[in-house]
């Protein structure tokens, strides 16, 4: 096992501790999941009418779709893109 693999593997199991204590804690604001919607301005509530965006908000999720895009077409591709 090369030291990258282990590094990405420490990486994960650290991700997984922080993202398990933020899941069984249950505050508001904690998740990784919870910090992407903030960040990308997608953090309204179901039932509510959110107000029209602004550019800055549309520009962060139009950067968000195209890396999600991106990363999924790296993964599905074997790095082609």
């Amino acid at each position: 096992m090369s030291v990258f693999t282990v590094l990405w593997l420490g990486w994960l199991a650290y991700f997984a501790i922080v993202e398990g204590v933020a899941l069984f804690n249950s505050k508001p604001g904690d998740t990784l999941s919870e910090h992407v919607w903030m960040w990308f301005g997608t953090n309204f509530k179901r039932g509510e009418n959110p107000r029209q965006p602004s550019g800055w908000t549309r520009g962060r999720r139009f950067i968000l779709l195209a890396f999600m895009a991106w990363l999924t077409l790296h993964f599905l591709t074997g790095g082609i893109f």
